[in-house]
């Protein structure tokens, strides 16, 4: 059962933190934080699908071990068939994919989510549950059958583009929240480095009503707790407000600066708003 996804739809907030460590390891340390959902990043940090697979098993190991714990979502590095297809496989149940532009390409990852059945969607989805831990290699006899109903897709709208297409695409069947990443957006209205711009702003609280206005859920990744907060006001569901690499590097530093330990670098000054990526 995906109860983020119940979530989602129930438009229960969810508080999540960006992953990019890379390590198994610190997915099951971080998992314990007592966040609603880890993204575990397959685009920006150096992840491929084995250490994806660490990463589901580490929050696994704290969900079963507290009782409790994130739902993980992985982000793949582009929205291919076959990757999506590995990345379903090693169980991850919900996925974020970048740079989806047009209602077409949302529909076609519809479709990449999900096993040939009679749903009207198309699924294409390989049909290997034989080899995936998904299914606990076919211990769990019902998952061919259940498994469309409980898979998430989560599209990425971060360009002019994208919000030009933002109703069709929040529109599209089987798509279950729309993100916005704040810094390629900015980027693509002309503003690099500047998602705090009013103009950016304006497009991603407008996006958030539309994406609300087709029922379906709307997310973003903000480090900054005052636009957090205030996407969690205008009803942004899933909301990332941190990314455990920028949180390792300020206690660190800071920790470090305590001691006289600091090294003589210049601060980092992020632009107003501005979170690492998105």
């Amino acid at each position: 059962m995906n109860t983020f996804k119940q979530a989602l739809a129930a438009r229960t907030p969810q508080i999540g933190l960006w992953f990019g460590l890379a390590s198994g390891y610190a997915a099951e340390l971080v998992a314990g934080a007592g966040f609603d959902w880890l993204l575990l990043d397959g685009e920006h940090a150096p992840n491929d699908v084995p250490r994806l697979l660490e990463q589901l098993q580490g929050v696994a190991s704290a969900r079963a071990m507290l009782g409790a714990g994130p739902h993980p979502v992985a982000r793949v590095p582009v929205g291919d068939t076959a990757l999506i297809k590995q990345y379903l496989d090693i169980g991850a149940q919900t996925l974020l994919v970048p740079m989806v532009d047009t209602p077409e390409q949302a529909a076609q990852l519809v479709r990449a989510m999900r096993y040939p059945q009679d749903d009207g969607q198309g699924g294409i989805r390989g049909m290997g549950a034989g080899l995936a831990r998904a299914s606990q290699w076919m211990r769990y006899p019902g998952y061919l059958q259940e498994a469309n109903a409980q898979v998430c897709l989560l599209v990425q709208a971060e360009s002019t583009l994208a919000i030009e297409n933002l109703d069709a695409i929040a529109s599209t069947p089987g798509v279950d929240g729309v993100f916005f990443g704040p810094a390629d957006l900015s980027a693509s209205m002309g503003h690099v480095g500047n998602p705090g711009h009013p103009a950016v702003q304006a497009a991603i609280e407008d996006g958030i009503r539309r994406v609300l206005a087709a029922g379906k859920a709307p997310g973003i990744l903000m480090a900054d707790e005052q636009l957090a907060r205030r996407y969690l006001e205008l009803g942004a569901v899933f909301v990332a407000v941190g990314v455990d690499t920028s949180v390792l590097v300020a206690a660190t530093r800071d920790l470090a600066a305590r001691y006289g330990r600091a090294l003589h670098s210049a601060p980092l000054q992020p632009a107003a708003g501005a979170s690492v990526y998105g």
